[in-house]
C-alpha cells in the first residue's frame, strides 16, 4: 500500500485516498495506461525505464538534442546513467560532471568526458568548457548551486532540472540573460513518451545498470542508496515477496 495524500514523514503523492498495488502480482488500469515492453527487453532491465528512463528521455526529447550536439550531464546517479546513455544513443557527445572521484571509470567507459565538480573551479577546466555545451541536464536530486554550470552553455542554450523537486539557489542572470541561455525543469514524461523510450532502448540494446535484489534486503539496499553507494539502479525481484511474507 502506498498512501496517496501526504503523510506525516513528508512524502508527497497524488490523490486524496490511499492507493493500493504497487507490489502486487496484478492490478487492472486503464488501457490507456498500458505500455508495451519489446519482447527482447529484460522486464529488470525495463522496470527502471519507466521512471528513470522517461524522466530523462523526455527532457533531451522536448529540448530537442540531436546528432552532433555537446550534452552535459550534472550528477552520475540513476538518473545520470540512463541520462547518458540515452544522449549518447541519440548522436550526442557527452560530458559528465560528478563529485565522485570513484566514478570516472565508469562514466569513461561508456564513452562520456568526465569532469569532476571541483576542478570547475580551476580556471583552465572552465577555460576548456566555457560556453560548449548545447544542452544540460541537472539529475542531482538535492538542492544545489547550478550558477557554476551556467557559463558552460552556449548561447541560446538551455539547462534543465529534473533531479531536485525543491526551491534551488538564486542564480546569477547576468550569466543567463547576458547569452539568452534558459533554466527549466521537467518531471517525468508522457505515455507516448515512455513508448518511445522503451523501444529507443531496446532497439539499442541500452538500458540503466541494475542490481536485482531480494525483497528482505531492501532495508540494506535502502541505506546503501543514501551512502551513494548503488551502481546505479536497485530492482526487487517480485518473486521473492512470497519468500519474505514466509518468514
Amino acid at each position: 500500500m502506498v498512501p496517496a495524500k501526504k503523510s506525516p514523514d513528508k512524502s508527497n503523492h497524488y490523490g486524496k485516498d490511499n492507493t493500493f498495488g504497487g507490489y502486487s502480482t496484478s492490478l487492472v488500469v486503464p488501457e490507456d495506461f498500458v505500455l508495451k515492453i519489446p519482447s527482447n527487453l529484460k522486464p529488470e532491465v525495463a522496470a527502471p525505464i519507466l521512471c528513470a528512463g522517461v524522466t530523462t528521455y523526455s527532457p533531451l526529447r522536448h529540448w530537442g538534442v540531436k546528432k552532433g550536439d555537446k550534452v552535459g550531464i550534472i550528477g552520475f546517479g540513476g538518473l545520470g546513467d540512463i541520462a547518458a546513455k540515452l544522449a549518447i544513443t541519440m548522436g550526442a557527445q557527452v560530458v559528465l560532471f560528478t563529485s565522485s572521484e570513484e566514478k570516472t571509470t565508469e562514466a569513461a567507459r561508456l564513452g562520456a568526458a568526465v569532469v569532476l565538480d571541483e576542478d570547475l573551479e580551476e580556471e583552465e577546466t572552465l577555460r576548456a568548457h566555457k560556453a560548449s555545451l548545447d544542452f544540460m541536464l541537472s539529475t542531482i536530486p538535492e538542492k544545489t548551486d547550478l550558477n557554476p554550470f551556467i557559463p558552460l552553455l552556449k548561447r541560446n542554450a538551455s539547462l534543465v532540472v529534473v533531479g531536485a523537486l525543491e526551491p534551488l539557489s538564486s542564480m546569477n542572470n547576468m550569466e543567463i540573460a547576458g547569452h539568452r541561455r534558459s533554466v527549466g525543469g521537467s518531471l517525468i514524461g508522457s505515455i507516448a513518451e515512455t513508448q518511445e523510450v522503451l523501444d529507443l532502448c531496446a532497439e539499442h540494446n541500452v538500458g540503466p545498470a541494475i542490481q536485482i535484489i531480494d525483497m528482505k534486503d531492501i532495508n540494506d539496499a535502502y541505506d546503501k542508496v543514501e551512502n551513494k553507494e548503488v551502481r546505479f539502479r536497485y530492482v526487487i525481484d517480485i518473486s521473492s515477496l512470497k519468500n519474505s511474507l514466509a518468514v
